[in-house]
């Protein structure tokens, strides 16, 4: 908008697509495999994600990954390197959220923070875990759902255990400590206190 019109009506605009997790997983594996790089599938999805559908961003993480891993990708491995949890850990943590378990959702991100995980990429997988899971309610949704076949069925299987105005609820909670935790002193109590809120809800 800070550009003056004779010169925008010389420039020309392209508008990339975002590119979709299953092609950029696709992709990486045809690297991997012409470069003899052993890996989990799930750990190029993680890398994929990781990208938000940039394919460059994605091949520069997994050169810096295959070097980090000595050529061998393990969600493990690759969710430390990157400071991303894997699905598995939010999966657990919603079903002791659903049974208001508040003693296993504490101990459960004791384990994430010993783990060196960062509190706001937490929150930012939660609000996204709990997008999913609201996906997941709908099958007219479900092509909006990135993941593997298996995963998508554990989205669809977790979603039927809740409510929508449950899920809508936990989503509005995780969103709000996510927006909020930049301004928290103690970030760790901060994250604490938004899990004890779900977990009582």
């Amino acid at each position: 908008h800070k550009v003056i019109p004779t010169i925008l009506s010389r420039c020309q605009v392209f508008e990339f697509k975002r590119i979709s997790e299953d092609d950029i997983v696709n992709h990486l594996k045809y690297i991997a495999e012409k470069e003899n790089v052993s890996y989990e599938e799930e750990a190029l999805r993680l890398i994929a994600r990781k990208s938000e559908g940039g394919l460059r961003d994605a091949l520069s993480t997994f050169d810096q990954l295959v070097s980090f891993t000595r050529a061998n990708l393990t969600l493990q491995l690759c969710s430390e390197n990157l400071n991303v949890l894997d699905r598995e850990v939010y999966f657990r943590l919603m079903d002791a959220v659903h049974k208001q378990a508040i003693a296993d959702v504490m101990l459960q991100y004791e384990e994430i923070v010993n783990r060196g995980f960062n509190g706001q990429n937490f929150l930012t997988g939660l609000t996204n875990h709990l997008r999913n899971l609201i996906v997941a309610l709908d099958p007219q949704m479900h092509q909006l759902l990135e993941a593997s076949e298996a995963d998508r069925q554990r989205y669809v299987a977790q979603a039927q255990a809740c409510t929508l105005p449950s899920l809508l609820w936990y989503l509005n909670v995780a969103s709000d400590y996510e927006f909020k935790f930049r301004e928290a002193n103690n970030k760790r109590l901060f994250v604490e206190i938004a899990l004890m809120k779900l977990a009582a809800g």
